[in-house]
């Protein structure tokens, strides 16, 4: 009577056995990721291959060129334009093309992919990606794209996780992304992309093979804004605290900045308005009483 009573149950840790070996094997296809990859500041002694200086703490889209102008982006003269007129803007006290920023809109693609750190949570139909308060969905489950996207700043994101070696197991995962509104910039110095919000990114995540503690995006920009397609290769360092601080990406309470229509002003401590740049016109005051 004992052995009968226990086959039930031993029936039950064996099938349950199975099944979480089955899972395991499958998962196992997946890469490790999991921690907080920081992005990579290359040493501000570091010269690029035409002669720039990289300021090593500057947040830039190419890690390796310093932000804005440095960057030497293949823009179209009209928005190579627009990137002079920001920068002489924020000269003069201003927020350039970098506005929307600057009164806490979201960054978007692909400023936010600058920043860190970055979490991957994996599973087989959908890998996340967490940055501070924003988190890109990378559809890995087949789909095709949809006949509608809804804009977002961080855009609709289609992927497919690749075994190069054959070895059994994925270490390759290349990202579709487009579906934007905007406006976006891939730098604080407003460096723009096109106001038309058409760009298309594509990017090839990898682990490097020597060093496991780096982490490499490869993104490619196509792009209205520019004249040929813009390939740049983003590190993110590991984190080897096995429980990080997890920084959230927001704008600093208490900033004083205050956003009037397409104007900026600053906020006093006595509660007055100041202008924020020389020779800067008022805010419209029709619907009050002079």
């Amino acid at each position: 009577m004992l052995c009968r009573k226990l086959i039930g149950p031993i029936t039950v840790v064996a099938a349950l056995t199975m099944a979480g070996g089955a899972y395991a094997a499958e998962s196992a296809r997946y890469p490790d990721w999991k921690g907080a990859w920081e992005r990579y500041v290359p040493p501000v002694s570091v010269v690029s291959p035409s002669g720039l200086r990289t300021p090593g703490g500057q947040p830039s889209f190419d890690q390796t060129k310093p932000w804005g102008r440095g960057q030497q982006a293949p823009l179209t003269p009209e928005y190579q334009k627009v990137l002079e007129e920001s920068i002489a803007d924020q000269a003069s006290g201003g927020q350039g093309n970098n506005f929307d920023r600057a009164r806490c809109m979201p960054t978007g693609m692909p400023h936010n992919m600058t920043f860190g750190p970055l979490e991957f949570v994996v599973t087989p139909d959908t890998t996340y990606i967490l940055i501070g308060t924003q988190a890109r969905r990378v559809f890995t489950d087949g789909r095709d794209w949809p006949k509608e996207i809804e804009p977002s700043y961080v855009g609709y994101s289609i992927g497919r996780w690749i075994d190069q070696d054959g070895h059994g197991d994925y270490d390759l995962l290349e990202v579709e992304t487009r579906g934007f509104k905007g406006p976006r910039v891939y730098d604080a110095t407003g460096l723009p992309l096109h106001f038309d919000n058409q760009s298309i990114f594509k990017e090839r995540m990898y682990r490097d093979k020597a060093d496991p503690n780096v982490l490499h995006d490869d993104i490619t920009v196509i792009d209205h804004a520019l004249t040929r397609p813009w390939t740049v290769n983003k590190k993110y360092v590991h984190d080897s605290n096995p429980r990080p601080a997890w920084r959230e990406n927001t704008c600093v309470e208490g900033s004083g900045l205050v956003a009037i229509g397409k104007e900026m002003y600053v906020l006093r401590a006595d509660g007055g308005l100041m202008p924020a740049k020389k020779d800067q016109p008022p805010p419209d005051l029709s619907y009050f009483k002079k």
